[in-house]
């Protein structure tokens, strides 16, 4: 078994004849704790899908890590005080915990810094080399004299060209968005000290995207509608070849990343955004040395789960990798791509206390299942949604509890009592037309959960089953169970019990992606076996004469008081505070760009000094700015 194998049993492997799915989320960044939605966004929308797919009996595959090379990993190590490494392990099991606490069902959650990620980047970045799609470029880039050191992108940062933003970044313009390098600023300064940085050349290697575009367009045109990929990735996706595809360069003046296989380059490395999404084929050769017949093999459906902000990567970079080493990759059949989860209006914040993160959902004493239901239901699909504790309390309380609670609990009590002592009745020996037209309402819905599911549209999938299980309250109703129906119409009452019953087993089964230890309970109650999702309901998985278990609750209700105390909690005061500096911010940045040409943006120490206090939310900017004056102030003549 390869390095970083996490499983003791037969590894899953692709099956002829079988349909095969590899699953993918994205590689969640190693160096900062997740909130509920980064979770969302990628690692529990995979989830769902990927236990789906199980359920439906497909051979499945599901593939996720920790993203840990880069330039993030090192400032936040410097900001820690330990080496990338320990950062690294010490991340990486708080992100495994948490996804464990969430009932993530990975099939292994692996990293990016093993001996697999480097022989298998190494081998793409050498078959590109050879192919001609890698050349060597002289690049002039900024200089700190003082510091004696090339500046990273986001250690730059100067007036936009486009907008006259004073205050953008050398990767990107926060004023209007355009992406940017550190040499398109206008009167650039270091970001430590606001000194002014030469310019010096130094050779770099670049992709050339351009010369693949035509084959990395005719590939989004074919995937995009044979995987029916989600919208805004399709658009994000159409927008970055419509600009034109240009070479990027793909080598760093860094130490932590893959090294660069070439002479001359010793005190490089291979700069993240081009290997990151390699993680998922070495990920997948830790779990087993036979991985290439997951990603060599034109018989695997290739499903990748991540935020919008990742599609490019996705849909673009890594595609034009495969392509360019004229090898048979398994290539992207279907993206889904979120939008953003804001918290109570807000956006979340580790070190403000604002929001509710991975390590801190457990503390409410709310069950995971119910954060998996609310984040489902409110999943980012067609915009941007909000986590709302007084929305997440009605949830729990009027659709899971009144509805799907109730429904369960109603059924077994009443077969636990008198009239049944816990055995299914016979349920055959009574037949009518409401019985016949609830089985084809039932039906209908399972074939619009089918669908909904089979084209990755989650919520929609969810809001399904929760409408099944409102059917059949709505069955129990217009049939007045109760103990006079049992008394008065034995067969009748033996029938309607028999089918709610069974009903409830599909409920577990269709379920299950969504609330694993609800589905679980459920069974615990039916003493029964999981079944696969069916295409057809046949109403007999529960037989007559089965003797069930006791009834128990699924959900608990939750006291509206709690939102109020849980807000107070998870920001109280600073959710406030946030949303007013967030208007007064955009408020500057619209002065900004409104500022005559030529005229020097000032650059504001008192809010630099207060980004660096508020490391805790680890952000690509704040970090650089701590990590410039921890290693550049060390640096010769500093």
């Amino acid at each position: 078994m390869a390095e970083g194998a996490q499983t003791a049993k037969s590894p899953i492997l692709p099956e002829p004849g079988r349909r095969n799915v590899l699953i993918t989320s994205a590689l969640p960044y190693v160096n900062n704790v997740p909130h509920l939605g980064n979770i969302i966004g990628s690692v529990l929308s995979a989830d769902v899908f990927a236990r789906y797919s199980r359920g439906r009996g497909h051979n499945t595959l599901y593939v996720c890590g920790t993203d840990e090379y880069g330039t993030t990993t090192e400032a936040r190590a410097l900001v820690e005080g330990v080496t990338p490494r320990e950062l690294c392990d010490k991340y990486h099991k708080i992100h495994a915990d948490i996804y464990k606490w969430f009932k993530i069902s990975f099939d292994i959650f692996g990293r990016t810094t093993t001996e697999p990620q480097t022989v298998i980047t190494q081998e793409i970045f050498l078959k590109l080399k050879e192919n001609g799609f890698l050349e060597e470029r002289n690049t002039t880039q900024l200089y700190c004299e003082h510091h004696h050191a090339f500046l990273a992108d986001r250690f730059v940062e100067g007036e936009c060209p486009k907008c006259g933003y004073g205050d953008a970044r050398g990767d990107q313009c926060d004023g209007c968005g355009q992406l940017l390098d550190p040499l398109d600023l206008k009167k650039p300064r270091c970001k430590v000290e606001g000194s002014t940085p030469v310019t010096k050349d130094t050779n770099h290697i670049f992709f050339k995207l351009d010369k693949l575009q035509p084959e990395i367009e005719a590939f989004f045109q074919e995937s995009s509608v044979k995987g029916a990929w989600s919208p805004n990735a399709k658009q994000i996706t159409a927008a970055w070849l419509k600009q034109g595809l240009d070479g990027r360069s793909i080598t760093r003046d860094m130490k932590w990343g893959t090294p660069v296989p070439l002479p001359g380059y010793e005190k490089k490395v291979i700069y993240p955004w081009f290997d990151a999404c390699i993680g998922y084929v070495s990920i997948t050769a830790c779990y087993t040395d036979e991985w290439k017949k997951w990603w060599y093999n034109p018989d695997v459906q290739l499903y990748q789960f991540l935020g919008k902000d990742n599609v490019v990567f996705h849909s673009v970079i890594f595609p034009g990798s495969q392509i360019g080493t004229r090898d048979n990759w398994t290539k992207l059949h279907h993206l889904a791509a979120t939008e953003y989860l804001t918290y109570e209006g807000g956006k979340f914040s580790k070190s403000r206390g604002i929001g509710v993160f991975g390590d801190s959902a457990q503390k409410t004493g709310v069950g995971p299942d119910v954060f998996r239901y609310y984040l489902l239901s409110h999943r980012p699909e067609a915009g941007d949604s909000e986590f709302n504790w007084d929305d997440f309390i009605s949830c729990n309380n009027n659709l899971l509890l009144k509805n799907l609670g109730n429904f369960v609990s109603r059924v077994v009590k009443f077969v636990n009592g008198k009239n049944y002592s816990n055995v299914v009745p016979n349920y055959t020996e009574y037949q009518d037309a409401t019985i016949d037209e609830f089985k084809a309402e039932i039906n209908k819905l399972l074939a619009q959960y089918l669908e909904e599911m089979d084209a990755v549209k989650i919520k929609a999938g969810l809001a399904t089953v929760l409408f099944i299980s409102q059917a059949g309250n709505a069955f129990l109703q217009s049939h007045k169970l109760d103990n006079k129906l049992a008394e008065n119409e034995p067969a009748k009452c033996g029938a309607v019990v028999g089918l709610a019953l069974n009903l409830i087993h599909l409920l577990a089964a269709v379920l299950t992606p969504f609330m694993p230890d609800t589905a679980a309970s459920i069974l615990d109650q039916l003493k029964a076996e999981p079944i696969l999702i069916p295409d057809t309901w046949t109403a007999d998985s529960i037989k007559p004469g089965h003797e069930i278990g006791k009834a128990a609750y699924l959900f608990g209700n939750i006291k509206p008081e709690k939102g109020l105390e849980w807000r107070e909690s998870f920001g109280g005061d600073e959710v406030k505070k946030a949303k007013e500096e967030a208007a007064a911010k955009k408020a500057k940045k619209k002065a900004a760009m409104k500022k005559p040409k030529g005229q020097k943006p000032k650059v504001d120490k008192s809010a630099e000094e207060a980004e660096a206090a508020a490391l805790a939310d680890a952000t690509d900017e704040e970090l650089a700015k701590k990590a410039a004056e921890v290693t550049l102030k060390a640096a010769p003549g500093a």
